[in-house]
């Protein structure tokens, strides 16, 4: 039984049966978020989804990026401050790591047989598990059929 159900704007229903959560920037003791690190941090949650979940493929929903510093120099109209690492970019607070699955991709094989299962590492606001149509829109877009591997039972 799965611990929630995320509806894709597809109409596919699928399961959450197994989710990891943690501080994006949790093991930040100096410095400031910047694009090197962000990219490093994505680059590495994969790797550890794919690590955890061999059997299953893994898809990156891809984070939006905030970059503060740039938009204020835009309001004030004046540049923006760059540090030793370039400008400030920021991911969501919340890196998760799910394990989703669902009836199978293939229309010529047995549904009570068969399942499809896709990892997925996205970036959310809150540590809520997403939820039905709640979910974020980034996740809730996943090309289900175009990237989960069906399984027998």
């Amino acid at each position: 039984m799965p611990l929630t159900r995320v509806v894709l704007t597809s109409g596919r229903v699928i399961g959450l049966s197994r989710l990891r959560l943690s501080s994006t920037y949790g093991g930040l003791l100096e410095g400031y978020p910047h694009q090197a690190l962000n990219d490093r941090h994505i680059k590495h949650m994969v790797a550890a989804a794919t690590a955890e979940y061999p059997h299953t493929p893994t898809h990156l929903v891809p984070p939006p990026r905030e970059h503060p510093d740039a938009d204020r120099a835009d309001r004030t109209a004046r540049t923006a401050r760059v540090g030793p690492f370039g400008p400030v970019e920021i991911l969501p607070p919340v890196t998760c790591i799910g394990l989703f699955d669902s009836a199978p991709v293939a229309t010529d094989i047995d549904p009570v047989l068969h399942g499809s299962a896709l990892t997925i590492v996205w970036f959310q606001a809150t540590p809520q598990p997403p939820s039905g149509h709640d979910a974020a829109q980034g996740l809730r877009e996943v090309a289900w059929e175009e990237l989960a591997e069906d399984y027998e039972i």
